[in-house]
């Protein structure tokens, strides 16, 4: 039988309030979401003035990276992006009754090499979601240092 690792509200708050102060940083307004490994919310907010399509389409994201085990945007990088006209998964997006999510913005959390969940975020421009992404990905990190637990922070992550 294999342990598995987790993730609860206390660490998805964590991360949701680490992105947030990014966004702040950054001058934009997000809506960001942590899903556990099944894609179901933890953690949804909507920053105050933020569009009101943002935080289906944050779930959305993070459903996607988590239950997909990759970050969203690397299904349409050129050149190979399986989900690019005339590669094999080209159409995906369409699934889950649309709930698919081939753009920048969403990315799995990774602890110890296992994917225990995502995060998405949407409001910004690509850059401006991965910034705040990756700011919640590296407070995981921090937070789960003590207990020697590894968090993969980096945008391009594909397990």
């Amino acid at each position: 039988m294999k342990k598995a690792i987790k993730l609860e509200l206390r660490e998805a708050r964590h991360m949701v309030a680490a992105a947030i102060r990014r966004s702040e940083e950054i001058g934009v307004l997000e809506s960001i979401c942590v899903v556990d490994e099944g894609g179901y919310p933890l953690a949804l907010e909507r920053m105050d003035g933020a569009r009101i399509t943002g935080p289906q389409i944050a779930w959305n994201k993070a459903f996607t990276a988590a239950g997909h085990k990759r970050s969203t945007h690397l299904f349409t990088t050129p050149p190979n992006g399986p989900a690019l006209p005339g590669n094999e998964a080209f159409g995906i997006q369409w699934s889950f009754e649309g709930k698919f999510a081939a753009f920048v913005g969403g990315f799995p959390i990774v602890v110890n090499d296992e994917v225990i969940g995502g995060i998405g975020l949407s409001g910004g421009n690509g850059e401006q979601d991965t910034q705040a992404g990756l700011a919640a990905l590296l407070a995981l990190a921090e937070l789960l240092a003590p207990q020697d637990l590894k968090v993969l922070v980096q945008a391009d992550i594909k397990k």
